[in-house]
């Protein structure tokens, strides 16, 4: 992932209002903490489910703690730019988000095997990585560079086109398509794409300027940034999909270590419960998000084993070899995520 002189004047911009945040929760005693992350907003019961998850969490954390530990949701990147929250929450400067593990690839390498192509399948091996050994190898990688994992977050996705499906290898040729991830890119650049690099926030107005001709992010993201007012052809994630991306409700260390024993514990609990809503939720959208778009007009096709399994070739070549290659965490990370398949 490339570090853009934009990102650094949202990241040098979100360290000052980010120290305010962190600020505000010290003045408070450890009593509130501020939820930052880039959808849309919403209620507990309506709108992308990301941010239902976030409130869900807030308001159980409250009850649990007799109001003692109160949160505030900020959705649409309103407290801060996307690219900044994860170095914010490094150094304390902010003290939750639910973010794109990926978007921290040029920052800490390890972080893009949330998003390595081909390697994760279903919602089901996805949902085994927390207690296998590369959950553990990831959650200490986390840890050491000051960031907690609160709920283990996973969603399938496929990919929102302009001009034509792009479901085989061969369709990518030609066309500037946003991948979501330094890994993911490099599997698209090696069948012949042109890749884009922004957050997925940023999809609807590229692909409205013609700057982009095909988007791969998630199916709650199809939906909620309303894709499918553009995008003629989806490719959807209902069935197999080499697109699965770690998206986790994340808590600062150094913000989790001021608070009680008992609200920590409280809070540890509260986001394993909310797992198993959000891979419900992410699992209904894979199905929504491809009614959404037929019913718009888009021609959705979905992929099988054989297709699945040409990408996977070309990830194998290319971005999984190229990430075992960068350190030994991450090749020990890549090697413990496969003992799983």
């Amino acid at each position: 992932m490339t570090f853009k002189r934009r990102d650094f004047l949202n990241t040098a911009g979100a360290t000052a209002l980010g120290a305010m945040a962190g600020n505000s929760f010290a003045q408070a005693g450890g009593s509130s903490l501020k939820i930052s992350h880039q959808f849309p907003g919403g209620t507990l019961t309506e709108g992308d489910f990301r941010d239902r998850l976030c409130r869900r969490f807030a308001a159980e954390v409250e009850k649990r703690t007799n109001g003692a530990l109160k949160s505030s949701v900020y959705a649409g990147s309103s407290l801060m730019k996307t690219n900044a929250q994860f170095s914010s929450m490094r150094k304390g400067a902010l003290d939750m988000s639910l973010v794109p593990l990926s978007y921290a690839g040029g920052e800490v390498a390890e972080t893009n095997i949330g998003l390595m192509p081909a390697l994760v399948p279903s919602y089901e091996q996805a949902a085994a990585w927390k207690n296998a050994e590369v959950g553990k190898l990831l959650a200490k990688v986390l840890d050491d560079k000051g960031i907690l994992i609160v709920s283990w977050v996973w969603q399938a996705g496929g990919v929102a086109s302009r001009t034509r499906a792009l479901l085989t290898p061969d369709d990518a040729k030609g066309l500037k398509v946003r991948g979501g991830s330094r890994e993911m890119d490099m599997m698209l650049k090696q069948a012949g794409a042109s890749v884009i690099t922004l957050p997925s926030n940023e999809i609807y107005a590229s692909m409205q300027t013609g700057a982009m001709d095909a988007a791969m992010t998630s199916s709650t993201s199809f939906i909620s940034f309303k894709l499918e007012e553009i995008a003629k052809h989806l490719t959807s994630g209902r069935d197999k999909t080499y697109w699965f991306m770690l998206e986790p409700l994340m808590i600062s260390k150094e913000v989790f270590g001021k608070l009680p024993k008992a609200q920590q514990d409280v809070v540890m609990a509260v986001g394993a419960e909310m797992e198993i809503f959000g891979r419900d939720a992410a699992r209904a959208d894979d199905k929504i998000a491809a009614d959404v778009y037929a019913k718009a007009g888009a021609a959705v096709v979905d992929m099988d084993e054989a297709t699945l399994k040409k990408w996977q070739t070309i990830a194998r070549a290319t971005a999984w070899k190229d990430f075992s290659d960068r350190n030994e965490s991450c090749a020990a990370l890549l090697k413990a995520a496969q003992k799983l398949a």
